[in-house]
């Protein structure tokens, strides 16, 4: 099977995995994007995660007058709603599940993976991660929004999955209260789902990366 391109980082490659973290980079970016992130997580020895940064296939964007760029999916309209391409998206999330089914394959089970994402990737995080068919160990998605919140056909394996929503609170890419958005919806749909705001802008912060740390070693 053909998997997107990824950038993988593991402590120690002699060791199997003992959990993974799939990661989504923003609109135009890569993976590449987040890789500076995993040393200042400072996670222990004994965690043993395989982080997986997938690169996003390059697609024209309308809102950039067609200009192809990595994405996950079209955006139509840069609206506090977003006019979005969904079946693009959905497409995406396929792909993540793909990723998915390869650590399993490669002994990393279900509830021992979490899906992450930043901005464009965290609303593919979302789809990907609540539509999955086995249990995964969290959701953590970054200065973002819940794009097909109207129309995502949620899987029950994951009614219990922990969620955590992180969001700048001078972010002028994704407004706040899209994330704040996001947070009441899914607590309407069920979910436990827990909310953290920082004082910055459409980016992370050193104690928002304290606080992943903190949120992946009790997941993983």
């Amino acid at each position: 099977m053909a998997y997107l391109p990824c950038v993988e980082l593991l402590n120690n490659p002699q060791v199997p995995a003992t959990g993974s973290v799939i990661w989504l980079h923003g609109l135009g970016s890569d993976g590449n994007d987040f890789v500076p992130v995993v040393r200042e997580l400072r996670l222990p020895a004994n965690h043993n995660i395989r982080f997986v940064f997938p690169d996003a296939p390059a697609i024209p964007i309308t809102v950039n007058g067609g200009y192809v760029m990595p994405a996950w999916y079209d955006i139509f309209e840069l609206s506090l709603d977003r006019k979005i391409d969904a079946v693009q998206l959905r497409v995406s999330a396929a792909q993540i599940h793909a990723l998915i089914e390869r650590e399993l394959a490669r002994g990393v089970p279900s509830n021992k993976i979490v899906i992450a994402g930043f901005s464009q990737g965290g609303a593919v995080a979302y789809e990907a991660a609540l539509t999955y068919g086995q249990p995964l160990a969290g959701l953590l998605t970054l200065s973002t929004y819940f794009a097909t919140h109207d129309s995502i056909a949620v899987n029950s394996a994951n009614k219990n999955i922990p969620i955590l929503i992180q969001h700048g609170a001078e972010d002028s890419v994704v407004d706040e209260v899209l994330g704040q958005r996001a947070y009441r919806q899914l607590a309407d749909l069920g979910y436990s789902v827990g909310y953290q705001s920082y004082p910055m802008e459409h980016t992370l912060c050193g104690e928002q990366i304290a606080a992943i740390s903190a949120w992946l070693q009790a997941r993983l």
